[in-house]
């Protein structure tokens, strides 16, 4: 019998070209040897096969679009989805590869064998959750599932309506997922947590729920005897996750507690520790910076806010171990990190002209000193790029926190959040950000420093001339006080003639909800040489000015 074609792939083993067609259009490979009754009726997709592309990844070349239907997929969520699979000659799916993301752009395959064995091709470490990229501009719901296969049922189940995403690594990779993901699950007004019936399934779901804005996140209760969404599928009753669905409830922390039950939990707790301020008479007042506290810190213009804020943000890195982010709207990252790294030098980088007749060794040592030494990735800026979007910020200050784990945030300043808010009036605006920077402290547990300014006040002389600052003077709201745990001010005369009252910041407490303790705290000397800020003993008053010491 002849050859009617030649090198042709073989359904058995994969090869590309060994199979040859008789004329009755049986088949022999000789590559295993295997004799294929009816060659033309059977699919010829091979075992998958795979070869490499840009940055070393490792895709499926050979694999096509096919319903999968060992789960009960159709074609069409398939295809939604971008997941290819590979058939044998029966036409039974013994392969899927779903695909992941980094923005649009495939960062790999997680490859699916029919024993339920998973293997990466290529790499899961920058992509987003699976199904992730489909879904960007948000909306009213999204469901996060377990696992790919669960993505793709629960969404045919939901009539292809709702956004469907799953975990990149199941129950036990929970927390870590949906933190590199928070911004994007933000976007949506509910999410619904459908992770598998099983204890693991379960604890992973209460665990993701808290990472969430209050009140976003429903956990869903699959029915009786069933695991998983695909579970469902796959018997058929897609009506019955339907109802699940909408049924799941709005997660509620646990927190009532009858208090003659809590002895030990009273006695045995667990303490705040606090992390003292760099100058002793503010630790005397307030016995340090502790999480979970909002303090502001105000002044007129010029006074020294941006310096202060700047010696607690390096002190934080010097003196703790935990990470730290800064919002800053009014300068650049470049501006950022000029003034902590001339901390670290004690001079003046961030001016031009001295950055410029500095040694550059000695420039970008104190940069390796500080940020590939003892802050090494423990430093978020956000880089605002001009756009001072409120809802934006919000977001990014979450993503700060709870992605990258800051512990302390720095907030400067509270003005150019609130010019942001399309809300003519001032004192509703400042209203609506101080109570979603409180509840933002109280839900995350982060330690947060405010920058606010002051109003006019009347009189001949302002804040910028020595004049006392009153809580009181506080501009816009008096939420701005009453929201804080702590208030401190800053008074300096620069006009005065005495160069050393000039130059020196009184440090006061206008407010502090831990100790109680108000009053004068420190003074803070300018050298103007080096930048920095030193605690002084000063008692007196100039008689020239009048500004009490």
């Amino acid at each position: 019998m002849a050859f009617i074609k030649l090198h042709q792939p073989c359904p058995e083993c994969g090869s590309s070209d060994a199979v040859c067609i008789n004329e009755d259009n049986s088949g022999w490979c000789f590559s295993c040897q295997t004799r294929i009754a009816d060659y033309n009726n059977i699919k010829t997709e091979p075992v998958i096969q795979f070869s490499k592309y840009k940055n070393n990844i490792v895709i499926d070349t050979d694999s096509s679009f096919n319903a999968l239907t060992d789960r009960g997929i159709s074609l069409e969520t398939a295809k939604k989805y971008g997941v290819k699979s590979t058939l044998d000659f029966k036409s039974n799916v013994i392969k899927h590869l779903y695909p992941y993301y980094n923005n649009t752009e495939i960062t790999g395959y997680k490859v699916r064998d029919a024993d339920k064995t998973f293997i990466w091709q290529g790499s899961p470490q920058d992509s987003l959750l699976f199904g992730e990229q489909l879904f960007q501009s948000g909306g009213k719901y999204v469901t996060i599932v377990e696992g790919e296969c669960d993505a793709m049922a629960a969404y045919e189940m939901l009539g292809s309506k709702w956004p469907v995403v799953s975990l990149k690594n199941g129950a036990g990779g929970a927390e870590k997922d949906i933190k590199s993901s928070l911004e994007f699950l933000e976007k949506f007004e509910t999410v619904v947590i459908n992770f598998d019936s099983d204890k693991p399934g379960q604890e992973a779901a209460q665990r993701a729920a808290m990472l969430l804005s209050p009140g976003k996140a429903k956990i869903m209760k699959m029915p009786e005897d069933f695991k998983d969404a695909n579970d469902l599928l796959k018997s058929n009753t897609p009506d019955e996750y339907v109802n699940c669905w909408w049924a799941s409830k709005v997660y509620t922390p646990s927190g009532i507690v009858n208090v003659s039950d809590m002895e030990e939990e009273y006695f045995n707790r667990e303490e705040q520790e606090s992390v003292p301020y760099p100058w002793g008479g503010l630790n005397d007042k307030l016995y340090g910076l502790r999480m979970g506290e909002l303090v502001t810190l105000t002044g007129g213009t010029g006074l020294g806010k941006s310096s202060i804020t700047r010696e607690l943000e390096y002190w934080l890195l010097k003196n703790t171990q935990d990470n730290v982010g800064i919002i800053a709207l009014e300068e650049k990252k470049t501006r950022t990190v000029d003034a902590l790294v001339s901390i670290e030098a004690n001079t003046k980088l961030y001016i031009k002209q001295i950055r410029e007749e500095y040694p550059q060794e000695k420039w970008r040592e104190h940069y390796k000193t500080l940020f590939k030494g003892v802050a090494e990735n423990r430093l978020w800026i956000y880089s605002h790029l001009g756009q001072h979007d409120v809802e934006e910020i919000f977001s990014k200050l979450r993503y700060l926190i709870i992605g990258c784990d800051c512990k302390w945030i720095i907030v400067d300043h509270l003005h150019m959040l609130v010019s942001s808010l399309a809300i003519t009036d001032e004192r509703r605006a400042i209203d609506n950000i101080m109570t979603r920077l409180r509840s933002l402290v109280e839900e995350t547990g982060c330690g947060m420093i405010l920058v606010s300014h002051l109003k006019k006040i009347e009189g001949n002389r302002g804040h910028e001339d020595g004049a006392e600052v009153n809580i009181s003077h506080m501009r816009g709201s008096q939420s701005i006080g009453q929201l804080s745990d702590c208030v401190i001010s800053l008074t300096r005369n620069p006009r005065a003639e005495d160069q050393i009252i000039a130059n020196t910041t009184k440090i006061d407490v206008l407010k502090s909800r831990y100790t109680g303790d108000v009053g004068v705290a420190s003074h803070l000397l300018y050298d103007k040489d080096s930048g920095r800020l030193s605690e002084i003993d000063i008692t007196f008053i100039n008689s020239d000015d009048g500004v009490p010491f």
